[in-house]
């Protein structure tokens, strides 16, 4: 899992895509999604040599970290301390600010193979070690910064994979949000996310890379195609994929997209609705 190699250099084939999709949206409308196979779904989506080998090997790491956890170590606190052992000590799983920089930091894949990655993804390796092993495990949406928790609310602990996996304190959680939010951390912030909300949330992280790089408005398209595969999704990525088509040249498809949104708004923002009708005319003017 730790051979060199260059970052994702290109996308799948059309045909590969496609299934890759059909695959990610059944799964997202699963009774159970199972996180991890939608992250290397996502994964071989921004990745083409990632084939189907590299999504089992991706996910037999995961096995075979979870092999190497204690047998039940105890409660909430002893959980979160050997899954920190194992994965921010032994195995060396952490995150810095310039991982913030590179889509990699996005893909499990790469993660693994890195041991690098944003807060989420760091997190869900956490999530999926640890639930392989039977730990009380879930994801955390702070604000601004996701975080692992171990046990029930009376008794919850939290950690933070990025730090390599540091037990955080209370007032550690409060600062957090403080430092995103300039709020006060309320309860509601430490609930379970589930995991379409992860995955919604590493889509968002993924269009927010590609939105800042206009020349990766290809990932920023899949980003958004596969977020509205999702069985609850915000309308207004309709919008958003109607745009990205039409800056991508695809000017009809794009065109059909913005008015498909206008149609969903109209009837509780007409004016709205009529300034994306005007954006598809001029999409299609562009085609004379």
């Amino acid at each position: 899992m730790r051979h060199p190699r260059l970052p994702p250099p290109y996308p799948p084939p059309p045909e590969r895509s496609a299934e890759l999709r059909r695959r990610f949206g059944a799964e997202a409308r699963s009774e159970r999604p199972d996180l991890s196979a939608l992250c290397l779904l996502i994964g071989a989506q921004a990745d083409g040599s990632l084939d189907e080998a590299g999504i089992d090997a991706a996910q037999l790491e995961l096995d075979r970290l979870a092999g190497r956890l204690p047998y039940r170590p105890g409660g909430p606190r002893a959980w979160a301390e050997a899954v920190c052992r194992l994965l921010g000590g032994a195995e060396a799983f952490h995150g810095a600010p310039a991982d913030y920089q590179r889509l990699e930091s996005s893909l499990l894949h790469e993660v693994l193979r890195r041991r690098r990655g944003l807060p989420i993804l760091l997190s869900v390796v956490w999530l999926e070690v640890a639930r392989r092993a039977g730990a009380p495990v879930y994801g955390v949406a702070l604000p601004g910064h996701f975080v692992v928790g171990f046990g029930a609310a009376r008794e919850q602990v939290l950690a933070d994979p990025f730090d390599g996996g540091r037990v955080l304190t209370g007032t550690d959680a409060e600062l957090l949000v403080a430092g995103a939010t300039g709020a006060p951390l309320q309860p509601s912030m430490l609930e379970p996310a589930t995991p379409l909300e992860v995955v919604q949330r590493i889509l968002n992280n993924v269009r927010a890379w590609a939105s800042a790089r206009p020349e990766r408005s290809d990932v920023a398209l899949w980003a958004v195609e596969l977020s509205l595969l999702l069985p609850a999704h915000p309308a207004r990525l309709r919008y958003e994929r109607g745009q990205l088509l039409v800056q991508r040249g695809e000017f009809e498809a794009g065109a059909m997209e913005l008015d498909a949104y206008a149609h969903l708004i109209e009837v509780v923002d007409e004016p709205a609705a009529d300034r994306v009708r005007r954006q598809a005319r001029t999409a299609r003017a562009m085609l004379n």
